[in-house]
């Protein structure tokens, strides 16, 4: 038994407005075709597919049989596609990326890292994403291997040769504990107290940055690879540490994790640049990327800073 044939393109766009449209007469009109010729191509087409896709013997505007409602979701998936690849192909011409990959900080506040890629998917629809999210020296160490193309990092790399950077702002790091912890009871935290508690600390993945230390003042700490396990370990009281301000904001605020005072502490913004190799200069959507990130740190500077009485 011989299968269907293989409608064309056109076949299928015709097929389509004629459902849009409601009769083969308005999609005429919109195409610019003759109604006899609209007419002519879902005769071909239902020849080609050996299927009736219009009842036209029930009524006088022409209604989809059953299988012609299974055909409208399967040629609607169809002329997406292509038309998804034609747009695709168009960017590729004319110099835009297929794929964009980027490495962001761990300690980028997430609100941050929503927006830019809800705004990138609306102005680059064709062009893949691929992120990835590290800590300290890891978010440098996959630029220059050329894992990644552009990256959101810390200060660790400040000055490493092969490297551009752009200021994106920076987040405030503050030393935070759980109310049961003895630091957070204490009611004036004395001079070098911090160093006889335990230090939950991020440690580094990577070989760029291994063995040292940022902001660290306690004499016992326990290094974590993973923000979210810092976090979860802070609530527990199982340490203290500084965490990103946003990421604790309401934690804070209700009262799971209290700031602490410390006469020592020094870290208190963790300063943000966006860096990529000077021979792989970013293509139009990751300079576009990188661009958007600036804006969110020019746009924070401008807004009015919350009382801290209040």
């Amino acid at each position: 038994m011989q299968g269907p044939g293989l409608p064309s393109l056109d076949q299928l766009q015709v097929f389509l407005t004629v459902v849009e449209t409601g009769s083969f007469a308005a999609a005429g009109r919109k195409l610019g075709r003759a109604t006899s010729a609209v007419s002519y191509a879902i005769a071909n087409l239902e020849q080609q597919l050996g299927v009736q896709l219009f009842d036209r013997d029930r009524t006088r505007k022409p209604t989809l049989t059953a299988i012609g409602s299974s055909v409208l979701s399967e040629a609607r998936t169809v002329t997406v596609g292509v038309d998804s690849l034609r747009a695709k192909i168009s960017g590729l011409t004319s110099g835009l990326e297929s794929e964009v990959s980027i490495v962001v900080d761990v300690m980028l506040p997430t609100a941050r890292l929503v927006d830019a890629m809800l705004a990138f998917q609306r102005e680059f629809p064709t062009v893949a994403l691929r992120l990835h999210v590290e800590a300290l020296g890891a978010v440098t160490q996959l630029i220059l291997s050329g894992a990644a193309a552009i990256g959101i990092s810390g200060p660790e790399h400040k000055g490493m040769a092969g490297l551009e950077q752009m200021r994106v702002g920076s987040v405030e790091l503050i030393p935070v504990a759980a109310p049961s912890h003895p630091l957070a009871q204490a009611a004036t935290i004395q001079p070098g107290a911090a160093r006889d508690h335990v230090q939950l600390v991020l440690t580094d993945r990577s070989l760029l940055t291994e063995g040292k230390d940022f902001g660290v003042v306690a004499v016992r700490s326990w290094r974590l690879a993973d923000l979210g396990s810092k976090h979860a370990l802070l609530l527990a009281g199982l340490g203290w540490g500084s965490m990103p301000e946003p990421m604790v904001r309401s934690d804070l605020e209700a009262g799971r994790l209290k700031k602490l005072d410390l006469p020592e502490w020094s870290v208190s913004q963790y300063a943000m640049q966006a860096i990529y190799r000077t021979e792989s200069p970013p293509g139009p959507a990751a300079a576009w990327l990188i661009d958007r990130f600036i804006e969110q740190a020019e746009l924070r500077l401008k807004a009015p800073r919350p009382s801290l009485g209040t």
